[in-house]
């Protein structure tokens, strides 16, 4: 009911009044018309580049990349250590450094842009999905998903030396190499990067079916049932084992009913193992399962819930651990969120086009919500390019004429924040 009752409220926020919309800064239009093309060739060069999250040598390799380019715009370039890694069941021994930019300006105004640098494709994928252009997709590994958003911030950041813009205190670009692992090594380095500024612009894809911003994403956990019993013969001495499957399957049964449509809460039994040969008492099993939520407060609820059912055992000798990973919070939409996306909306009517503000979750989740955990100021996710398929083969790919549009909009977004004209 209240996700409900914030929908509503954050869409009554988002109405304008007819006409009260500016025009387009033509000379800001012209430069993001003459910044395609070279935004197209960036994105061929970071395409054809590997960077899976477990990766390390194509992490390393786009990284360097990538600070080279922010050097070269005028930034203060440091590689990041991962620090205070959070491990999940899935953390890879090792986490790959970020890269991050510091901008100086004349101004007041701390806007902090982040994106990330890893896919979720498999080393040697590459070759099956080169960089190409078709009528008005642009193909590519992982060009959804987010080598755009590192494109767009690049470019919009040329754009704004290109006029000579400085209003801003400071600019901070952030591009992590973990994100699709559920940033377990700098996770820690965003949240303290979205208390110290007052604005977070996160440049995940811009929508899909349309152009879009985001208040809301999902906060995601996993939870991991582990069982250990004994192995025995399954034909000559079934009696003298115990079957860890029987009890995996208990404990899956018993929790199937878990997810709460009225709060926004899912969870998912999705993978399951167990055993080792068809004759023997399986002495270990294992089960996992998804959980989404829409609010931070609702983990520690579904957490306490698991730990207490899965108490109730079927085979009382079995060993049973609960593994409960909060993979990602959500991201929720306080006022400071609402009025930057407001003031995004009123940028792209400059142009003639309409920009949807997504106020509740779909179910998906990203770093925006640990910037912010502890944001004072707003954070908005999607400011990224329009595309499609991402996480598939061949079938990811971005839509070119969506690149003006979104320069224009990244551009003219740190201006009027820089300026004071984006309400707080």
């Amino acid at each position: 009911m209240q996700h409900t009752l914030r929908a509503a409220v954050a869409a009554t926020l988002l109405a304008f009044t007819a006409g009260a919309f500016a025009q387009a800064d033509n000379a800001i239009l012209d430069r993001a018309r003459a910044e395609k093309q070279p935004l197209l060739d960036t994105l061929k060069t970071l395409t054809a580049i590997e960077s899976g999250s477990r990766d390390l040598e194509g992490l390393a390799k786009i990284g360097n990349v990538v600070a080279e380019r922010l050097h070269a715009l005028g930034g203060t370039v440091e590689m990041v250590e991962p620090a205070d890694i959070y491990r999940m069941e899935d953390t890879p021994p090792q986490v790959a450094k970020a890269v991050r930019a510091t901008f100086k300006g004349k101004g007041q105004k701390k806007l902090l842009m982040i994106a990330h640098m890893d896919t979720v494709y498999l080393k040697g994928m590459g070759e099956k999905q080169p960089f190409r252009v078709d009528g008005d997709k642009a193909y590519g590994l992982g060009i959804a998903d987010d080598k755009q958003g590192i494109a767009l911030i690049l470019h919009a950041l040329k754009i704004l030396k290109d006029t000579g813009f400085d209003e801003y205190g400071t600019i901070t670009v952030l591009v992590n190499p973990d994100e699709e692992i559920s940033t377990p090594g700098h996770r820690a380095l965003i949240t303290r990067l979205g208390s110290e500024n007052d604005a977070v612009m996160s440049f995940e894809g811009g929508g899909s079916d349309k152009d879009q911003v985001r208040l809301a994403t999902a906060g995601i956990a996993g939870v991991t049932i582990k069982v250990k019993g004994k192995a025995s013969h399954a034909g000559s001495s079934p009696e003298k084992g115990i079957n860890a499957l029987y009890e995996l399957a208990h404990q899956i049964l018993q929790m199937k009913d878990f997810s709460d449509p009225s709060a926004g809460l899912k969870m998912n039994w999705t993978v399951a193992k167990a055993g080792t040969n068809r004759n023997v008492i399986p002495a270990e099993a294992e089960a996992m399962a998804d959980i989404r939520v829409l609010k931070v407060s609702d983990f520690e609820g579904i957490e306490q819930k698991i730990r207490e059912k899965a108490k109730d055992q079927l085979v009382k000798d079995a060993k049973v651990e609960v593994v409960f990973d909060r993979r990602r919070p959500p991201l929720e939409a306080p006022p400071a969120s609402i009025a930057f996306a407001n003031h995004a909306k009123s940028v792209f009517k400059e142009m003639g086009r309409d920009l949807n503000v997504a106020t509740v979750s779909t179910g998906g989740g990203t770093d925006a919500a640990f910037a912010g955990l502890k944001a004072k100021g707003a954070v908005v996710e999607g400011f990224g390019l329009r595309g499609y398929g991402a996480h598939s083969n061949d079938a990811e790919y971005i839509l070119t004429d969506n690149i003006e549009p979104r320069l224009y909009l990244v551009v003219r977004m740190i201006q009027d924040f820089s300026r004071g004209k984006v309400a707080q």
